[in-house]
């Protein structure tokens, strides 16, 4: 329903029920978001102008919004919250636990011991998310790989899995395209895919 809100920020505060930024724009309406504790530390200052990701939760008792900073945490969350067993407070925790790149990264490795760093977060249910996830993330099947407009010496595979995660993500293949071009330049030869997923997502959230 809606993709940001973009307007002056009123209000944040923090209590034992989590991180919240109340944002008001044009038409006088304040939106009150909860959000991570490192966007919570990261926002602008009372009265400066933000624009935050959104995610419009509806239970039957109640309806409330996620913000998110950047567009991949709002993306990951989306992904995280489709995982049956994790709401949105556990997603939340893991967004501050970890970067999305990361997560992502733990997905493709299978690597379901470093999630159980995150609060709330046993073994099974770490296993559980990696399945899943895996399952979303590195099964989109594309007629033939994304083309990128440069010569690289990054190891094809890795440059694969980055593409079907962002295409999983939802961004467009032209955005693809064009920032992994840069994204490949820029990091050491070889990289991982939770390498070229990190410079991929950091140039996508500015362009």
């Amino acid at each position: 329903m809606y993709d940001y809100i973009k307007g002056i920020l009123t209000n944040k505060t923090n209590n034992p029920k989590g991180f919240f930024a109340t944002v008001e724009t044009n038409d006088g309406v304040g939106y009150l978001l909860e959000i991570t504790a490192r966007d919570y530390y990261a926002l602008c200052a009372l009265e400066e102008k933000c624009k935050i990701f959104t995610v419009l939760i509806h239970r039957d008792d109640k309806m409330s919004l996620c913000g998110f900073l950047k567009r991949e945490d709002r993306d990951i969350f989306n992904i995280l919250t489709s995982v049956s067993g994790v709401g949105s407070k556990m997603a939340l925790t893991l967004l501050d636990e970890f970067e999305s790149s990361e997560l992502i990264g733990f997905v493709i490795d299978g690597n379901f011991k470093e999630l159980t760093r995150a609060k709330g977060v046993g073994p099974k249910l770490a296993q559980k998310i990696i399945l899943e996830l895996k399952d979303k993330l590195m099964n989109y099947k594309e007629t033939e790989p994304i083309r990128i407009n440069t010569v690289t010496k990054q190891d094809s595979q890795a440059i694969d899995d980055a593409q079907m995660v962002l295409i999983s993500l939802g961004y467009e293949k032209e955005e693809i395209k064009s920032a992994m071009s840069k994204a490949v330049t820029s990091i050491k030869e070889n990289s991982s895919a939770e390498d070229i997923l990190k410079e991929t997502l950091k140039i996508l959230s500015i362009q």
